[in-house]
């Protein structure tokens, strides 16, 4: 059958999973492959198959015959496929830099939130980030910040730790567990009362469009991860989903800290 479609027999396995709703992820690990490689492996597949869909690539596997497809059709989907691809590395090759980073900063939460922070901002092309650890009587404490403008660094250290009100960013974040990701934190309601941290996030920090992002260690909220930019430009689909990565890269690197301090309190 490969033969028949021009798939190689690596092709053919990796065609039939996809079909079936296997997940690059599950695939790869089947196949003891990268996932960047099961996308290579499928950006050819769809080309020798001119598919540009898992619903087409199903049909073509069951010999059903195709639909008629002109070549500027085809060659826009091969660039889609292209461009998919490249970002989807891009992405991996950034979680690896963070495990990199986690890994040589030896469990210092000091050393390695700045480095993940500045990391992200530049992937995330944002001007400022924070690190909010999670308090045990719910309120947030900014323990790591990269790049915000000092007014707004000043509030955060005045007021220590601080409980976010359910209209905010944080709060919903709070409330939901889910990522909150805000167009531009002047254009809610919020912002017309006088909710202290919207308008020091606002006015001091002079932020406009904002993404939280949960960090979660099992059930338990254990800090926020978030984003921002200066100017009104929403956050992608594809940048919560980076920003998300990165969070929960902080949690294990907040997690293996604490494990540390705990193990050295124990034999001091």
């Amino acid at each position: 059958m490969s033969g028949q479609l021009g798939l190689s027999q690596r092709e053919l396995q990796i065609a039939q999973s996809y079909a079936d709703g296997k997940t690059y992820q599950t695939i790869a690990g089947t196949l003891c492959i990268a996932p960047s490689t099961v996308r290579t492996h499928l950006a050819t597949i769809y080309r020798k198959l001119e598919v540009s869909s898992k619903l087409e690539l199903a049909r073509h596997l069951r010999g059903e015959a195709p639909q008629p497809r002109n070549p500027s059709e085809m060659a826009a989907v091969v660039s889609e496929l292209a461009l998919s691809l490249e970002e989807a590395i891009s992405r991996e090759k950034a979680l690896s830099e963070v495990l990199r980073i986690i890994s040589a900063s030896q469990g210092d939460p000091e050393a390695v939130m700045p480095l993940i922070l500045t990391y992200a901002l530049e992937l995330c092309d944002a001007e400022f980030g924070i690190l909010f650890e999670y308090q045990q009587d719910g309120g947030f404490l900014a323990n790591h910040t990269v790049g915000i403008p000092k007014p707004f660094r000043t509030w955060l250290n005045d007021q220590g730790v601080f409980a976010a009100s359910p209209q905010t960013g944080l709060g919903r974040m709070d409330e939901m567990r889910a990522v909150i990701n805000i167009i531009d934190v002047k254009s809610e309601a919020v912002y017309q009362t006088d909710d202290p941290l919207r308008h020091a996030t606002a006015d001091l920090g002079g932020a406009r469009s904002f993404v939280a992002i949960p960090m979660l260690a099992g059930d338990s909220l254990v800090g926020a991860f978030t984003i921002y930019r200066q100017t009104v430009r929403p956050f992608s689909e594809d940048t919560t989903r980076l920003a998300q990565m990165f969070a929960d890269q902080s949690v294990i690197a907040l997690e293996n800290a604490r494990m540390i301090r705990a193990i050295q309190a124990a034999h001091s």
